[in-house]
């Protein structure tokens, strides 16, 4: 700690949520088709930062005076499990002939995973504490409070506020727009690189704005600058008229329903009961195309492409079914396009990356939960259920559309699996006596009771019988 200019006031150094916090701003601030110029590989202003964050992240694993957490955690485990069956993957792909076009996606597929999961690294192990983790976590709801108004912006006004927000050294790889239409409505998508991005995005941001909303009035602190931020993502979501946006908050507001307090649940009935009325007023035929979004499921062009892909995506699997055509290889413009992030992780990395994929929702799952049955602090276990329900939108939405391929969206996953094993450190230090009684405990003491039994009936065996 070092003291500030002002008497009385302290700042705390640099480290490594500051790390994750420019990171985040970068992320969701620059519009997502805006890559560095004169560079081999279309690498954003994010992938930047996030390869930045993993560099420090080695560099501090090397000491032991940075402040770097160390040992073995669900999360960080999971990531290397995933980063080791990419890497299988490349392998693979790139012992045999692969087009060159192909070779250069594979080498930026490999580039994009070390970022990501060096994001999630360094929350896993840099963040340290309730407060840097809610600083980080405040972050990335003020800045989606900031993507979600320039989505406003585009269907409201019907103004672009991303053709003013190119950056000196950047340019764009693509002229398309940030509007499209469905249903005679524009779908916006914010700084995000398409509408369903946008729709999941802010999906995975209105749990967590809700969360710090609640928590200020239970602090008795300010709350409206959180209530504001909720209507305006809120906003964001709907004006997305995405139907992902909408299976990922209803997926989201399951597990919050299922940990909040019943007084809890029907404010918040209550409340969307009058967004959507107001929803109504402003934009009235809004609603009726998200309802007719799922009445004619049946008609959707969209879904019966999807079910024609993956007659498509299945002959493919049954070439490469362990390791995959490569990741990165398979893109639109040379083949089917699949909107279907496991059957397109299937086909790219094999059987083992997909369920490397898997495994990493999963960590951060046990994580969360895991830290909410340590914690006694109120704040503390209602982020673990918080970070659970924004990781189920992310979740939903890899089965409606080809996540890993969206950048923001994407490395916000990373950001909250890496909050989630933050978490279950700090609640770990918190409650270090009562981490024995925790189910890894518990598997490992029956494993040790079985072996010894075994054990003890195999000697038995083998002795010799009494004469006489």
């Amino acid at each position: 700690m070092s003291t500030d200019f002002l008497p009385g006031k302290t700042r705390s150094l640099a480290d490594g949520a500051t790390l994750v916090c420019i990171f985040v701003a970068v992320l969701m601030l620059v519009p997502a088709r805006l890559v560095f110029k004169g560079i081999p590989l279309s690498l954003t202003p994010g992938n930047v930062a996030a390869l930045f964050a993993g560099i420090c992240w080695v560099c501090a694993q090397l000491t032991l005076t940075l402040g770097m957490a160390k040992g073995r955690t669900p999360v960080r485990t999971g990531l290397f499990v995933y980063m080791i069956a990419v890497v299988m993957s490349y392998g693979y792909a790139n012992y045999g002939p692969l087009p060159a076009d192909e070779v250069k996606l594979s080498d930026h597929a490999i580039v994009l995973v070390a970022g990501n999961c060096a994001v999630a690294l360094m929350m896993n192990d840099g963040v340290r504490g309730l407060i840097r983790l809610d600083k980080v976590l405040k972050t990335g709801v003020v800045c989606g409070a900031g993507v979600a108004l320039v989505g406003c912006c585009q269907f409201l006004l019907k103004l672009d506020l991303t053709k003013y927000m190119v950056l000196p050294g950047l340019r764009a790889t693509s002229d398309d727009s940030a509007v499209q239409t469905r249903d005679a409505l524009a779908r916006v998508a914010g700084t995000t690189g398409h509408p369903i991005e946008f729709g999941v995005l802010c999906a995975m941001l209105l749990p967590l704005a809700a969360h710090f909303a609640f928590q200020a009035k239970q602090r008795g602190e300010p709350a409206l600058r959180w209530w504001i931020c909720c209507g305006i993502i809120a906003a964001g979501m709907m004006f997305s008229v995405s139907r992902s946006a909408v299976l990922s908050i209803l997926g989201a507001a399951v597990v919050l329903f299922l940990g909040w307090p019943a007084k809890r649940r029907w404010y918040t009935l209550l409340v969307g009961a009058v967004f959507l009325g107001v929803i109504k007023v402003a934009v009235p035929s809004l609603l009726g195309a998200l309802v007719d979004l799922f009445a004619n499921i049946g008609n959707d062009s969209s879904i019966s492409h999807r079910t024609y892909a993956s007659a498509v995506a299945a002959k493919q699997i049954s070439l490469h079914p362990l390791f995959g055509h490569g990741p990165g290889t398979w893109y639109a413009g040379k083949h089917e396009v699949f909107d279907n992030q496991y059957i397109l992780s299937t086909v790219e990395t094999g059987f083992v990356g997909v369920a490397a994929f898997a495994s990493i929702f999963l960590c951060a799952f046990y994580s969360a939960l895991r830290a909410r049955y340590l914690s006694k602090d109120p704040g503390a276990r209602d982020l673990a259920l918080t970070i659970c329900a924004c990781l189920v939108a992310p979740l939903i939405g890899s089965a409606t559309f080809d996540l890993l391929g969206f950048a923001t969206v994407t490395g916000f996953t990373f950001v909250l699996v890496g909050a989630a094993g933050s978490l279950l450190r700090t609640a770990k230090q918190l409650a270090p006596h009562e981490d024995q009684f925790g189910v890894l405990y518990w598997v490992r003491y029956r494993w040790a009771w079985l072996r010894g039994l075994v054990l003890r009936r195999r000697r038995a065996e083998a002795m010799p019988e009494p004469v006489g």
